[in-house]
């Protein structure tokens, strides 16, 4: 169109899919049953789907696929994009065949879950700009708790404040970053709900609310085998998930 200085920015929310294994592989029947990389292959055939030139040039002919992972396509992006993402995505547990159902998880479901938020928090590490809570949901920005979420006291409105702050400083040179405004928030915490601002969660039989302790006891979380694990007192484990340390 021939206008000039034009400046386009993203946010992404709850789109960063990983192309693991699934934690327990079934036939591609449809969407849930289909394991994220033949779904979006599938997909690419039936829609006849174009990813962008600059990922495209990475990857031989064939497995264009690869461009519609986040965290393979980010390095070719040349507009600035801020990627927000739970850590344990509901979505992505429903695509790994991980059906948190109401019914206590075996141990492997647990370290398979745990894996998870390690794999997906490893790819956010080279992310300029992000805000991934340690929370079991999907999506963000379209629920009306959407300022509530904090990752390390920073909350999404502030991030994004930050990281709009962040981009106009950029051509303004010796101008010294804001501080306490961080733009990459990143939970630590390694199981779902760690986060003590992370949405309600509700018991899908009974309607009440829990917390995470709640929640954990609910699926199956044995408080003794993973104080183990951690090298803590069992109390202390609780106090550490109570305040999402």
């Amino acid at each position: 169109m021939g206008l000039q200085g034009i400046q386009v920015r993203g946010l992404s929310d709850s789109g960063w899919f990983l192309d693991n294994k699934q934690y327990r592989r079934t036939d591609c029947i449809d969407s849930i049953t289909c394991a994220p990389t033949e779904a979006i292959k599938r997909g690419i055939r039936y829609w006849n789907g174009i990813v962008p030139k600059g990922c495209r040039q990475q990857y031989k002919e064939g497995e264009e696929w690869n461009c519609f992972f986040g965290y393979k396509i980010y390095p070719t992006l040349r507009c600035p994009v801020f990627i927000v993402q739970w850590l344990f995505d509901e979505a992505q547990l429903t695509a790994d065949n991980v059906h948190l159902s109401g019914q206590p998880v075996q141990e492997g479901q647990w370290t398979y879950i745990q894996n998870l938020g390690r794999e997906l928090r490893s790819t956010l590490k080279d992310v300029s700009a992000s805000f991934a809570p340690a929370c079991l949901s999907h999506e963000v920005i379209t629920r009306s708790h959407w300022m509530e979420i904090q990752v390390k006291g920073t909350s999404l409105p502030r991030a994004l404040y930050c990281w709009d702050r962040s981009l106009h400083d950029i051509n303004k040179p010796g101008r010294a970053p804001i501080k306490g405004c961080p733009v990459h928030l990143i939970d630590s915490c390694p199981w779902p709900h760690c986060n003590p601002t992370c949405p309600t969660i509700r018991d899908q039989y009974t309607g009440q609310e829990m917390n995470v302790i709640q929640f954990l006891m609910h699926m199956g979380f044995d408080v003794q085998k993973m104080a183990q694990q951690q090298g803590v007192e069992p109390n202390k484990l609780l106090g550490m998930l109570s305040s999402g340390s």
